[in-house]
C-alpha cells in the first residue's frame, strides 16, 4: 500500500461521496486506501462512505483526535490528510504515488465556485504555498510516528501549524507538490466564512503559549506579515501589481477576518 487517505467528517453527506470517488481508480489498483473518521454524524455520512468501500471509524471530540486515529489505522507508506469537501484530481494522486524522496508536502489548493470572491480567495491562497501560513497535508507515516501526530489539546486550525513546527524541527525534508487539490467551497458564504474563522480562534491562545517566541508563530500572528509580508516576499509583489482588483477584494476579506480575530481572542 503506497497511500492512505484520511478524511475527517461530521455531517458531510453532501460532500463525502465526491471526495472518496476521486480516488476510485487508484483504490481498485490497490495503491490507495480510504479511511474516514467521523465524529458522531447525524446524517448519512458514514453509510455513504461505507457503501463506497471506505474504512469508517468514529472518534471525537475534535478534528485532531480524528486525524490521529486515522493515521494510526493507516497501512500506507504515505498519509494524506483531507477534509470531506476536498477532491483530489488524478494527476495529483499520480504525483503522490510517484514520490521517491522527501518526508512531507504542502498541497496547493484551488477553490471551486464562481464570482470575484472565489477568484480573490484563490489569488490569496496562491501566496501561502509552503509558507508558515500553509499546513502540511501529506506525510510519510514514519514522520507522524516520530512526532506523535496532532496535538489533541488544540482544535480547528492551529493544530495544523503546530504539527508543521514539530515536523520541521525533526529536520524533515518538506516541499510543495506541483499539482493541487480542489476545495469545494461553493456553499461558503461570506458570513459562514467569518463564523468559521471565529471558531478557529478557540485554540489560538493555547497554541501561542506553547510556542511563545517561535519565529513561525510570530509571523502567523504578525499584522505586518499577514497583510504585507507574505504578499511581497520572494518577488511575489509582482503578482500583486498584475492583479490589483483581486488584491483589493482579498484585502477586504483579510481586514474582516482580522476584526473577527480581535473580537474573539481571549474568549
Amino acid at each position: 500500500m503506497k497511500l492512505s487517505v484520511v478524511i475527517t467528517t461530521k455531517n458531510e453527506a453532501a460532500n463525502i461521496a465526491a471526495c472518496v470517488r476521486s480516488f476510485e481508480q487508484f483504490v481498485k489498483c490497490g495503491d490507495v486506501e480510504i479511511i474516514v473518521v467521523d465524529n458522531a454524524s447525524s446524517d448519512d455520512t458514514k453509510s455513504i462512505a461505507e457503501s463506497l468501500g471506505a474504512a469508517v471509524y468514529d472518534k471525537g471530540p475534535e478534528r485532531s483526535a480524528q486525524r490521529n486515529l486515522g493515521w494510526q489505522k493507516a497501512k500506507g507508506e504515505w498519509v494524506l490528510i483531507l477534509d470531506a469537501d476536498m477532491i483530489i484530481p488524478p494527476e495529483t494522486v499520480e504525483e503522490i504515488l510517484s514520490i521517491e524522496s522527501g518526508d512531507a508536502y504542502w498541497v496547493p489548493e484551488v477553490r471551486t465556485g464562481d464570482g470575484i470572491r472565489v477568484k480573490a480567495r484563490n489569488f490569496e491562497r496562491s501566496f501561502y504555498d509552503g509558507t508558515c501560513i500553509d499546513a502540511l497535508r501529506l506525510f510519510r507515516r514514519s514522520v507522524l510516528e516520530k512526532t506523535g501526530g496532532y496535538d489533541e489539546n488544540l482544535i480547528a486550525g492551529p493544530e495544523d501549524w503546530e504539527l508543521d513546527i514539530r515536523v520541521l524541527a525533526t529536520g524533515a525534508k518538506c516541499a510543495v507538490l506541483k499539482h493541487n487539490l480542489i476545495h469545494n467551497e461553493k456553499r461558503l458564504t461570506f458570513k459562514r466564512m467569518l463564523e468559521k474563522k471565529a471558531y478557529y480562534t478557540k485554540s489560538f491562545a493555547a497554541y501561542q503559549a506553547k510556542w511563545k517566541g517561535h519565529p513561525a508563530v510570530r509571523r502567523q500572528f504578525s499584522p505586518f506579515y499577514r497583510f504585507i509580508g507574505v504578499f511581497v516576499e520572494n518577488g511575489k509583489w509582482r503578482k500583486v501589481l498584475r492583479h490589483p482588483i483581486l488584491f483589493a477584494v482579498m484585502m477586504f476579506e483579510r481586514v474582516a477576518v482580522g476584526f473577527v480575530y480581535l473580537v474573539n481572542r481571549g474568549r
